[in-house]
């Protein structure tokens, strides 16, 4: 063992004649010890709900879309086909957009309604996890038997929309539009008849309380569009995170008329919000880990009063400026490195807890989970660690230096 590694040891471990000094040297352990554990679990907490949201959002959305400048698709399949070929995309399907009025008896709700080809988008959008009740085949209702009406076309509602307008499977409702031809008296209403032949559950709020899903075919009819005219593409890749590059070639191919956002663009603010939010979460917290390092000031200070003599008498015996440095270094370094080992040993025993147990419940009305999310990444808790190491490192130069500035003659003279 390296003698300044002896020195730093012993000091740690020999009782010292005021046992406050060896309360502080605890206490700044407890310190970094409680601000790295906090560290992790909060990053590991928001990079599970940024991790968990990006799922729930990619799930009911598409990773790209493709819209026309100026006005609707009127001939969709040549570039369904075009877009298909792409490097990177594994699937397109067609859409129409609208908002409008849902009523059931007494109750009225407005909500987004959005017009789906039920061949193609099950392999574009995740309806697989979602759909509680019903089938997307449902939306085209099949010819009826001969003397039979006719069935109303198909609609799938979220759960929270399903409970506020109170129908279920089987339950027919009536939507209405303004989008309807003006007269003198003003304008028509738009309105069809459509039964409830699914029910989704995507877990947040917003999207099982207003989005609607119709075949392409009602959508047509209700918004009175001719031909084959759609809104827009829906796309799906096989890398999420080439999402941006596929778009922006996406973009170069079809020329200026059209425009390919990606599901990282439809939702910039959010992330980013969550980003910042996670970032100041670290900055706050890391002030746990700056109070434990006043501590080990200090402790390394009085530590430095105590052994005086010591010092000086390493120094007459020929120990040179910069080893008396590194022993007090040493030391602080030994209290930073203890109290960071048990903070990621206590963060991420906290973490699998959590993870396992579940035993934080969250209101669903109000998060998009029912309990606290958890993922744990690798680099955050590098991150943590090595911020934690590097402030008591820090933390350190100044008792030290302070240290190595003893006069050997002076602390022996009294």
């Amino acid at each position: 063992m390296r003698f300044e590694w002896f020195v730093s040891l012993r000091y740690l471990k020999a009782k010292r004649k005021q046992g406050f000094i060896s309360i502080i040297t605890f206490i700044s352990v407890a310190g970094v010890t409680v601000g790295v554990m906090a560290l992790i679990v909060v990053m590991a907490v928001m990079a599970g709900f940024t991790d968990g949201l990006r799922e729930k959002i990619i799930g009911i959305n598409s990773h790209i879309v493709v819209q026309r400048l100026g006005g609707d698709i009127t001939d969709p399949a040549p570039l369904n086909r075009e877009l298909r070929s792409m490097p990177g995309v594994t699937a397109v399907t067609p859409y129409l957009y609208a908002q409008a009025m849902v009523t059931s008896g007494a109750q009225g709700m407005g909500v987004v309604l959005r017009g789906i080809d039920p061949a193609s988008a099950g392999v574009v959008l995740d309806f697989a996890t979602i759909l509680t009740a019903g089938r997307l085949t449902d939306l085209d209702a099949p010819p009826p038997p001969p003397g039979e009406q006719r069935r109303p076309a198909g609609i799938i509602i979220g759960k929270e929309l399903a409970q506020q307008l109170r129908v279920g499977m089987g339950d027919r409702i009536r939507l209405l539009s303004a989008a309807g031809p003006l007269t003198p008296m003003g304008i028509i209403p738009q309105t069809t008849t459509c039964e409830v032949v699914g029910i989704f559950d995507t877990g947040m709020y917003e999207y099982d309380s207003s989005l609607a899903y119709i075949s392409l075919a009602t959508a047509r009819n209700f918004l009175d569009l001719d031909g084959e005219a759609v809104h827009g593409l829906e796309i799906k890749v096989a890398d999420i995170y080439q999402a941006h590059a596929i778009a922006g070639e996406i973009e170069k191919r079809l020329g200026i008329g059209y425009v390919a956002r990606d599901w990282m663009q439809m939702n910039k603010n959010l992330f980013s919000a969550l980003q910042l939010e996670k970032t100041a979460m670290f900055v706050i917290l890391a002030l746990i880990v700056l109070v434990a390092a006043f501590n080990i000031v200090s402790t390394l200070i009085m530590v430095v009063m105590e052994k005086g003599k010591e010092i000086a008498i390493l120094k007459s015996m020929g120990a040179t400026s910069g080893k008396i440095m590194r022993i007090f270094v040493y030391e602080g370094l030994i209290i930073g490195i203890t109290g960071t080992t048990l903070g990621v040993a206590g963060g991420l025993t906290l973490c699998e807890l959590l993870r396992r147990y579940h035993f934080i419940k969250l209101q669903s009305d109000v998060y998009p989970f029912s309990t606290l999310p958890v993922k744990v990444l690798p680099g955050d808790v590098a991150m943590v660690a090595l911020a934690a190491v590097l402030i008591t490192l820090l933390a350190t130069l100044y008792p030290s230096w302070q240290a190595s500035r003893v006069d050997p003659a002076e602390a022996l003279r009294y």
